[in-house]
């Protein structure tokens, strides 16, 4: 099978051993996070279901990990200018928790469309929030101007080693949790999460198959799966906030390589998934967090002759930073 190999260091932004070295690194200020599972999830879906559930985190989100890991691989006088990334949600306040933690300063320009619950969360951890338009451009010249004004060291959301290293601390929790895992089922965005992920779940497992779950208003990894390179999307529409990015240049050769498939899902399925983890599970999580659920529940999955043997599914619920205004509003629709 393809993939069925050690991973050769360096082909990568992260690999094995940096994700090892960042788990020993970031395990004294992380939570070990639950796994869940339901017999009626597992009825519904024709399968046994393992719930990683990241919306645990401290911060809320799986993304407080590579947040932790960047921000304590800095030395103490690059630590001490501080650091500054750009995002609309949980890489801020992860930073900021991150930053707090270690006594630095954390610099967040956040879109003025960010959700209100991800904002206070950054506040909350002590971060400075510095306002910017919803574009990408925006919020990457307000960032610069930062970093030139305080010389704080940018930590990108995805598209950086050490974040890729973070996150795939997951997969050594998960595969020693639940070792009879045979497949994963990961929700794609910028791809840091999926990319560590997938390097660690490979190297410890060389035949375990990794799916991403991206919303249809938010296609573009999957339209790069089908296109070879990379492909950005002018306008994205769908209520999972936390999945409008792009992928980055360190996370698109995992994606292109190590992720079988991404299966798209429509907000209403996610809706559909996120009062299943709300009812069954009793788990608070957000649209990002409920994608892999709806993934597995999806038709594109479920008459899929191909994936029949994914019967031990380890799903990523990735965060639980959900707006309970918008969450009303979308459930009353």
């Amino acid at each position: 099978m393809e993939g069925e190999r050690q991973i050769e260091k360096g082909k990568y932004a992260a690999d094995i051993s940096s994700i090892k070295e960042a788990h020993d690194r970031i395990k004294p200020f992380i939570l070990k996070t639950p796994v869940m599972s339901s017999t009626s999830l597992n009825a519904l879906s024709g399968r046994h279901l393992y719930f990683k559930c990241e919306c645990f985190q401290k911060g809320g989100a799986f993304k407080f990990r590579g947040a932790c890991n960047a921000v304590f691989s800095l030395d103490d006088e690059d630590a001490s200018k501080g650091v500054v990334t750009h995002s609309s949600g949980n890489h801020a306040a992860a930073l900021a928790l991150a930053a707090k933690l270690r006594g630095i300063p954390a610099y967040i320009v956040i879109p003025k469309n960010a959700p209100t619950c991800k904002v206070e969360n950054v506040k909350r951890y002590g971060g400075q929030v510095v306002w910017s338009e919803a574009s990408v451009q925006s919020r990457e010249e307000i960032a610069n101007k930062v970093w030139q004004e305080t010389g704080a060291i940018f930590v990108h959301p995805y598209n950086d080693g050490r974040i890729l290293s973070g996150q795939g601390t997951i997969s050594l929790e998960l595969l020693e949790q639940v070792p009879q895992i045979d497949t994963l089922v990961v929700p794609i965005s910028g791809g840091g999460l999926i990319s560590g992920i997938a390097l660690a779940a490979k190297s410890i497992n060389p035949a375990i198959r990794i799916f991403a779950a991206e919303p249809k208003g938010a296609d573009d990894a999957a339209q790069s799966k089908v296109a070879g390179r990379i492909i950005t999307m002018a306008k994205t529409n769908t209520i999972a906030d936390g999945l409008r990015a792009f992928l980055g240049d360190f996370t698109w050769p995992v994606v292109r390589d190590l992720v079988e498939e991404v299966i798209t899902v429509e907000d209403s399925e996610i809706i559909k998934a996120m009062k299943l983890c709300f009812e069954i599970l009793k788990v608070v999580v957000e649209p990002s967090g409920a994608i892999g659920l709806a993934a597995v529940l999806s038709d594109t999955f479920q008459k899929n002759l191909a994936w029949k043997d994914c019967k031990h599914i380890g799903i990523v619920v990735s965060g639980g930073n959900v707006d309970l205004g918008i969450l009303w509003n979308s459930l009353n629709k």
